[in-house]
Order: structure tokens, then C-alpha cells, then sequence
């Protein structure tokens, strides 16, 4: 006999709110100084290193329901925690676009779009965010991509069709955003030795724009790109 729907969200409070307790009792303030140099947003932090919210995301492990509740807590440990247990095979895209648009630091992208680029909507949103205003909804797009990048499961004619998007964003001056840009050209590149090619083509196309971020994104593309290490694997490997 299935609980009434009230006796399940009292549980779901119970549990979120034991969480919390766990995650307020981890708390190191300390930490909180630190990752303010890094670039991140604390203002709704506790402080607490990725690595022990693995351990309790671990604990927890995949629940969609609970991860959605985590994240209206608006706690940034929450949110991180929330893009761990969250489910790409059942998230759903509303949700998707609701996340993002709480996006305010680099770090909850960079892990949210963990789950993102798994899901059915990974290709769709890198598309679209890629061309929206904001940076970190902008970020998000382009570390899906680098995220695709990675999947075995993505094809080469997906990850190809980024690279104009990337030539054509790439003059975005902000640090978040043209650093991204940076990341999915490097690690579309990286996939095999055609698409290295391809990639190498993009960023000589790239670095002939009159634009500075432009020129930095290039640079270091082609740095690792064109490098000894990264062709002798790519030859090596059966494509």
C-alpha cells in the first residue's frame, strides 16, 4: 500500500533536515576562507571539502526526489551534494532549467553539469546555453561540452558541431567563461586524432580574431593540442 503523499514529504523534510545537521556538524569555517580565493561564491557556504561530500553523497546515492529537495535549501554544501545525488536518467528538463538559473559559481556548475551532460538534454542545452547572457548559464554550456567530450558514448559528428559554436563565442573576455571555452575546444581535441585535427583547424581559425580572450584561448589550446605527448597517444590509439 503506497504512503499518502503528505507522510512522504514529512519523510523527505525529516531526511533533508537530518542532512543538513550532518553537513552544519562538518562545517569548517576555515575552508570557507579558501575557497573565497578561489573564486567561489561562500555566501551560502559552510565549508566543507568536496572530497567528505562525496563520502556522504556515497552514503546517500542516487535519489532524484531527494536531490531536488536539497537544492530548494539554497545551501551551497546542499547544492553540491544535490548535483551528486541526482539522477540523469530521471531528471527532468524543467528541473534542468530551474537549476541553472540558480547558477551563481563556478563550482556548482562545473559539478550540476555532471549530470547534465549525462542526461538526454546534455546536447540540447550546450547548444542553447552557449548562446545565452549570463555567465555562469554561459560557463555551464561549454563544460557540458567538455564533458560530452569525455563520454564514449557521444559521436564525433556531436562533439564536431561544438567547434563553430566554440569559434564563435570565443571572444567572451569573462574568466569563467573563456576558461570553459578553453576546456571543451582541449578536450574535443583530445578525443582522437581526427577530431584533433578539426579541433586545431578551429583554433588557428580562432586565433586570428582580433580579440584578446580569443587569442588566449587559442594559445593554450594549441599549446597541449600540438604537443608530443598528446599526439603520440592520440596516433596510438585505434580511432
Amino acid at each position: 500500500m503506497r504512503k499518502p503523499k503528505r507522510e512522504n514529504n514529512l519523510s523527505q523534510k525529516r531526511k533533508v533536515d537530518g542532512i543538513l545537521a550532518r553537513l552544519r556538524s562538518m562545517a569548517d569555517p576555515k575552508l570557507l576562507k579558501q575557497e573565497k580565493r578561489l573564486g567561489i561564491d561562500v555566501s551560502q557556504g559552510l565549508g566543507i571539502s568536496i572530497w567528505d561530500l562525496r563520502k556522504v553523497a556515497k552514503e546517500l546515492g542516487k535519489d532524484q526526489a531527494l536531490a531536488e529537495a536539497l537544492w530548494q535549501t539554497g545551501i551551497r554544501e546542499a547544492r553540491l551534494l544535490a548535483g551528486y545525488v541526482a539522477d540523469p536518467a530521471t531528471i527532468s528538463e524543467p528541473t534542468i532549467e530551474a537549476w541553472v538559473a540558480d547558477f551563481n559559481s563556478w563550482d556548482i556548475v562545473d559539478q550540476v553539469a555532471d549530470v547534465i551532460w549525462l542526461s538526454p538534454y546534455g546536447v540540447k542545452k550546450a547548444a542553447e546555453w552557449s548562446r545565452r547572457p549570463e555567465e555562469f548559464v554561459k560557463r555551464a554550456g561549454f563544460v557540458i561540452m567538455a564533458g560530452l567530450a569525455v563520454e564514449k558514448g557521444t559521436t564525433d559528428n556531436v562533439l564536431e558541431n561544438f567547434l563553430p559554436i566554440i569559434a564563435r563565442e570565443a571572444t567572451d573576455k569573462r574568466n569563467f567563461v573563456k576558461k570553459a571555452l578553453n576546456w571543451a575546444l582541449r578536450n574535443i581535441g583530445k578525443r582522437n586524432i581526427a577530431l584533433n585535427k578539426k579541433a586545431i583547424r578551429t583554433a588557428k581559425q580562432i586565433a586570428e580574431i582580433d580579440n584578446k580572450a580569443a587569442k588566449w584561448i587559442a594559445k593554450d589550446a594549441l599549446k597541449e593540442l600540438q604537443s608530443e605527448a598528446v599526439q603520440a597517444r592520440l596516433k596510438s590509439k585505434k580511432t
